[in-house]
């Protein structure tokens, strides 16, 4: 699961899963966040179909 929180000029991104528990990752800008989405996203490390990755992809270009 993936939140993202806006903090004035910050943007705080949590990720929580079961194996790892929570990593937390604060970015300056949106451009930060979405250069780490595109990264955590990649199109060659995503298991799920191009049409998911692209409704998550939406949802933080949203933020």
């Amino acid at each position: 699961m993936l939140t993202v929180e806006v903090n004035g000029k910050q943007l705080i991104l949590r990720e929580i899963s079961d194996q790892w528990g929570e990593d937390c990752h604060t970015f300056l800008s949106r451009p930060e966040m979405m250069h780490w989405v595109n990264e955590r996203f990649s199109k060659e490390r995503f298991e799920g179909t191009d049409e998911e990755r692209e409704s998550i992809m939406e949802a933080f270009r949203q933020v």
